[in-house]
């Protein structure tokens, strides 16, 4: 699962209300923009919207939603938003707290008694914001094998317990790594405050008010509608439709299924204030909570001030926050297997950019909001599709590389086999449970008991290390297991990491503690 900050916002809203902006993208423009991307990036499909003013005035579709059917992409094709659900989680917290029914510093063990982290001192002090700000003291994606690429096997009490298994790198509060599970344990909060699930919750109390009715909380409960995305990415270099992810457990993470036509809505109230209707009459959230939404609760380093002169980074509740040309940026991405999304609001100038995918390149979401930015504040000269087009083929070409030399060292390890059979065995660590290493005509074999979709041939590397060829072609997330043995070369136990520097950061391999049981 991909899977980026906040001063008072009424004193400075006259002052900024008086900025002009110079221009903006007509619709023809961001039309050729999209379709640019779309060849570009080899994306599928595409839909983009822009709200201004507290208006829609744009929202179209492109290409197609799945190239096994061909149908084509419109404003009301529905897309799996990924991380961008985060935000809504964060909203149902807010209407809570609104509601008096918990509080965003209430502790919370106080409603999830069998909460506990590995820390015994950071279990008693974790609250409801820390769930939601990404500075637990977890690694990067700490756990996401419980949920990705296959949850099949784990529930969300399942999720809850693991997290004590979890070891911290860094401080609690002390900073920065983005986190999926502790979003699972605030959709747990919600259900068990709210007496409704977190689904039941979302499409009832935030979908249904702002009339999202095109719109759910799960892919599982799409209904009345076949207008919906398959997912994308390239295996050997073709790009192909793939299986999608569907984990349940995971919902209030990256769960919802939307499309731009109703994220307009939901960017809309987001720059209202929580107000909607059309007399803005009415309320999602108050102004208070939602300040406490786009204030800076994790701070993010800044290096350069970058080409939107940018000075400041950090998370709120649910959204990323930064700096712009002077203006405040709230926004989010996110990716699920075969689909990369981004919401980006200026709330100063009340202009919102979602843009939508169907393939894993960030790299067309990020060029065509980027693109429409710029003709909003007058910064012209920039051909964001190229850089991208440029980065990306960059990243790829120096993460190919060294996969490449590990295969390499593969083959020449081929003249000399080793004997496999010393690795058999079954493998526990305690938050992904068992994996066995077999032997099969003479070649390993990787198989996680609760995972299925983790397995794959394993080949001989160097020392007591192999690689792991996953058999599912789309994770391109192939990786090293590392045995550690005793005196007299017993395997002991297995220690995993990717070989790419590209590799998603949800295979947290690098999390994994396997100990030999048998």
């Amino acid at each position: 699962m991909k899977f980026r900050y906040i001063i008072p916002f009424a004193a400075i809203a006259g002052i900024l209300s008086a900025i002009n902006v110079r221009a903006q993208m007509s619709p023809a423009k961001i039309d050729s923009l999209a379709q640019l991307a779309l060849k570009t990036f080899d994306v599928p499909g595409i839909a983009v919207a822009v709200v201004k003013d507290g208006k829609l005035v744009y929202a179209n579709g492109y290409g197609v939603a799945s190239l096994r059917t061909k149908q084509k992409v419109d404003a009301n094709t529905l897309f799996g938003i990924a991380s961008n659900s985060k935000a809504f989680t964060t909203a149902a917290i807010g209407i809570l707290v609104d509601e008096g029914k918990l509080k965003l510093n209430d502790k919370v063990t106080d409603y999830i008694p069998e909460f506990k982290m590995f820390d015994p001192y950071v279990t008693a002090e974790f609250t409801i914001r820390d769930l939601l700000t990404h500075r637990s003291g977890l690694g990067l994606g700490a756990g996401d094998l419980m949920i990705f690429p296959d949850s099949a096997d784990f529930t969300v009490k399942d999720i809850i317990h693991n997290l004590r298994y979890l070891k911290p790198v860094s401080s609690f509060r002390s900073k920065f790594d983005y986190d999926n599970q502790l979003y699972i344990v605030a959709g747990e909060v919600i259900a068990r405050v709210s007496g409704m699930t977190w689904e039941n919750f979302i499409e009832t109390r935030i979908m249904k008010p702002l009339q999202m009715t095109g719109s759910f909380a799960s892919y599982s409960r799409i209904k009345n509608t076949k207008n919906y995305i398959d997912a994308h990415a390239q295996v050997d270099g073709k790009v192909v439709v793939i299986p999608r992810s569907t984990s349940e457990p995971t919902n209030a993470a990256g769960g919802i299924y939307s499309s731009v036509n109703d994220l307009a809505k939901w960017a809309i109230m987001q720059m209202n204030d929580g107000k909607y209707g059309d007399d803005l009459s009415k309320r999602l959230f108050s102004s208070r909570i939602h300040h406490e939404m786009w204030t800076v609760q994790t701070a993010l380093p800044v290096g350069v001030p970058g080409p939107y002169n940018t000075h400041f980074s950090g998370y709120g509740l649910g959204w990323f926050l930064n700096d712009a040309k002077g203006y405040l940026k709230a926004s989010h991405t996110g990716g699920l297997d075969g689909m990369v999304t981004q919401v980006t609001l200026f709330p100063e100038l009340k202009l919102g950019i979602i843009v939508l995918t169907n393939q894993q390149s960030g790299g067309a979401f990020t060029s065509v909001t980027n693109e429409i930015i710029d003709s909003y504040i007058g910064d012209t000269g920039k051909d964001w599709v190229k850089l991208y087009s440029d980065v990306e083929k960059g990243n790829f070409g120096g993460a190919a590389s060294v996969v490449t030399a590990v295969w390499k060292q593969v083959e020449e390890q081929k003249k000399s086999p080793v004997d496999g059979s010393l690795y058999t065995g079954t493998y526990h660590d305690n938050w992904l449970g068992d994996v066995t290493i077999s032997q099969k005509d003479g070649q390993l074999w990787f198989t996680s008991k609760r995972s299925p979709l983790l397995a794959g041939q394993m080949f001989y590397y160097k020392g007591n290390t192999f690689v792991v060829k996953w058999n599912k072609r789309s994770m391109d997330a192939d990786a090293f297991a590392m045995f550690t043995t005793d005196e007299n070369g017993k395997p002991l136990g297995l220690k995993m990491k990717p070989i790419s520097p590209a590799t998603d950061f949800s295979y947290d391999f690098q999390d994994l503690d396997f100990v030999r049981s048998k």
